[in-house]
């Protein structure tokens, strides 16, 4: 089979969302992880529903597919990164998150996106472990219960850190409709399982999958080739489970140079499998960006 990729636009936070996707698009791309954030599809825009269908218009004129992101950094809380979450000790603040949740899970339909992509949160010092899975639960079956009434596929993504960390974290949730986000990168930090490992285990769980490179123990997501991530044993687990859905590269660091690394990415998960050197210049593109 043929595997399908998309890059996500966390890797191209300098660019305005439309130079991104058709950069995207150019490199050879079959679809597009969108990060939404305050200036890629802002969901708390006033014109947010108006800009939405004119993205929809704009993937289904490049015949672009997606998924859509909801890591953005400051988007809730412009004062405190990733805040506030689903397992935040204030109610309002949790009702904040479950809200943005909704309104992603409506773009991605008006966006026909694959999936949603989420995470739990980190509990802060002094919240009670099971007051926060408390929370966690009502929130994971709120959102998914609305997700599966809009028609769009709620999954949550273990995060080093989080609560749900591991993913024998998500397999203890007991959530109806809500599948897994599988960062394989994520595998070799918490160093739970080899991330191909992970992809056949979890074969009939996954809804959407992220892929880059990252050393053991260290969660910073690297290009490839400078971690410890077997890429093409990942591929071949991928292709073994007949995955057909978008595998999104996810390279969060990497904006300053997302002209080189987006169409570089590509090249180097389609010619990995080849014998020979992957990408010709190589080292000296690294060098010259870094």
């Amino acid at each position: 089979m043929t595997l399908r990729f998309a890059y996500n636009t966390n890797g191209a936070a300098n660019h305005r969302l439309d130079d991104a996707i058709h950069l995207i698009k150019a490199a050879g791309y079959d679809g597009v992880a969108l990060t939404l954030d305050i200036h890629h599809l802002d969901p708390f825009s006033e014109t947010w529903a108006a800009e939405a269908g004119r993205v929809a218009s704009l993937l289904e004129k490049l015949e672009l597919t997606c998924v859509i992101e909801t890591g953005a950094r400051f988007l809730l809380d412009p004062t405190a990164k990733h805040e506030p979450t689903l397992v935040t000790a204030d109610a309002a603040g949790r009702a904040r998150r479950v809200g943005f949740l909704k309104r992603a899970i409506e773009i991605g339909g008006m966006l026909s996106a694959e999936a949603v992509s989420f995470w739990a949160g980190v509990p802060k010092p002094g919240v009670d472990p099971g007051e926060a899975r408390r929370w966690l639960a009502e929130g994971l079956h709120e959102v998914a219960a609305f997700a599966t009434e809009a028609g769009v596929v709620p999954c949550l993504e273990p995060e080093p850190g989080m609560l749900i960390e591991t993913l024998d974290d998500y397999a203890a949730l007991d959530v109806p409709g809500l599948k897994l986000a599988l960062d394989t990168g994520h595998c070799l930090v918490t160093g739970e399982r080899e991330p191909a490992a992970a992809v056949r285990e979890f074969a009939d769980q996954i809804g959407t999958v992220a892929i880059e490179d990252m050393k053991r123990g260290s969660h910073i997501h690297l290009p490839f080739g400078e971690g410890d991530m077997d890429v093409p044993g990942v591929l071949e687990a991928l292709e073994a489970i007949n995955f057909g859905k978008l595998i999104c590269v996810e390279l969060s660091r990497e904006s300053h140079r997302a002209d080189v690394m987006i169409p570089q990415a590509l090249d180097y998960l389609r010619g990995c499998r080849r014998p020979g050197p992957v990408l010709a210049g190589e080292q000296e593109t690294r060098r010259q960006w870094q």
